[in-house]
């Protein structure tokens, strides 16, 4: 899709058509434009930016005003792919109006093509229903919810038990016009049940092979954190070790007097011959 413009009409289309929809996070420009320049159809500027960059515990400490500078930087960085402003823990709960003013943030000062927000329950849906009504996509997301970790008390897979409630839910946010919905940490049968009936685009995290897409945190498929090895996580580079490597070499060359050699200084001009 080299050259086009990715809308929510693509995802749909990709949907129906039965093709993968590529989703990764990115957080800043440079990730965005290499993602773009790779052929990923979505960015999340996912409030997982806490966990992942700031090395926070939750995600339940990111703020608007950071994840719309950093949306900013990504729309800049991927100008033809779908972008998807993560809604913050706080930004959308308090009421449909609150809702929608930070929403219209994310569109109207980074740039983005959409909104995500994490619920498929009652007040969820109303949120979803009045950002759609004023005109911005929405992104759905149900299975395991970070912003929920104070009440759930832990990061744990969905099993088939919540199986008619998660149904209920694709249900419902399709009916509220929500274009498509991340499912995470969700057994493999449930999501793909989940899927094979939902009428939008079902976008995968620990939710097995059946959704009609996937998406990851870019910092953890870089191997950025060697520490954080989790079942649904595939590592494509080794980051971490690279980099330390890099650190290692400089701290050598400095110490040791190799950096600056002669090839990275300036020197006079010195007078004519």
């Amino acid at each position: 899709m080299a050259g086009k413009r990715i809308t929510v009409k693509t995802i749909a289309a990709m949907k129906k058509r039965g093709e993968q929809i590529v989703a990764l996070t990115a957080y800043d420009f440079h990730t965005a434009r290499m993602e773009e320049t790779a052929g990923v159809h979505m960015i999340l500027v996912g409030d997982s930016f806490q966990m992942a960059v700031l090395g926070e515990e939750t995600t339940l400490g990111a703020s608007m005003d950071v994840l719309v500078a950093h949306c900013k930087a990504v729309r800049k960085g991927a100008p033809d792919t779908l972008v998807v402003g993560d809604m913050p823990f706080g930004s959308y709960q308090p009421s449909d109006e609150i809702a929608i003013k930070n929403a219209v943030r994310f569109v109207a000062e980074a740039g983005a093509d959409a909104v995500k927000l994490e619920g498929g329950n009652s007040a969820a849906i109303s949120r979803v229903k009045a950002i759609v009504n004023s005109g911005i996509p929405v992104m759905g997301h149900i299975g395991l919810l970070p912003q929920s970790i104070k009440s759930e008390g832990s990061y744990r897979v969905v099993r088939s038990d919540s199986e008619e409630i998660l149904l209920e839910q694709i249900r419902a946010l399709d009916e509220a016009g929500a274009f498509s919905a991340v499912l995470e940490m969700i057994e493999e049968e449930v999501a793909a049940k989940i899927s094979s009936v939902s009428g939008i685009a079902t976008i995968g995290i620990g939710a097995g092979r059946y959704t009609h897409g996937q998406i990851l945190v870019v910092n953890d498929m870089l191997g950025m954190n060697g520490d954080f090895n989790p079942k649904f996580l595939k590592k494509y580079a080794d980051l971490h070790s690279v980099i330390k490597s890099a650190l290692d070499n400089y701290v050598s060359d400095v110490t040791g007097g190799a950096f600056p050699g002669e090839e990275n200084v300036f020197k006079g001009r010195g007078k004519a011959q």
